[in-house]
């Protein structure tokens, strides 16, 4: 089953344009990884979510996870609480919830166009012999 990981960051000043680019080399270290998205959350923090192929990639992927954060600590400040410099969860789909469905454009009907009858036009002589 999909599983996702999300993991909150708050970045030092003057460290985002880095800490974004360091993300971009990510996409193709880990195995199971499907794709992810980083967003910026507000000023200085961003959550990472990422989308796995199951919860088994995620638990193997671990280790060259934290070499990753290892490798970017230095950018990061410290999240309080007794959080260190990441806040991270993750875990198996429950529900996929879909897009709303948009309702299809619906064209303005055409008007028929209405064939013009051939007007049958009586000759005087079929006239003159109708009248008779």
């Amino acid at each position: 089953m999909t599983a996702f990981n999300v993991v909150r960051f708050r970045v030092k000043p003057g460290n985002e344009q880095r800490f974004i680019d360091e993300h971009r080399k990510l996409r193709s270290q880990f195995k199971g990884f499907l794709g992810g998205h980083l967003v910026k959350t507000g000023d200085h923090t961003f959550c990472m979510i990422g989308e796995w192929r199951n919860f088994p990639s995620i638990v193997a992927a671990r280790p060259l996870m934290i070499a990753t954060l290892d490798g970017i600590r230095d950018m990061l400040e410290d999240l309080g609480g007794g959080l260190g410099v990441t806040d991270p969860v993750s875990g198996e789909v429950v529900l996929k919830l879909a897009a709303p469905r948009t309702a299809k454009r619906k064209r303005p009907a055409r008007a028929r166009a209405t064939r013009a009858r051939p007007v049958k036009r009586r000759t005087q002589a079929k006239r003159a012999r109708s009248r008779a």
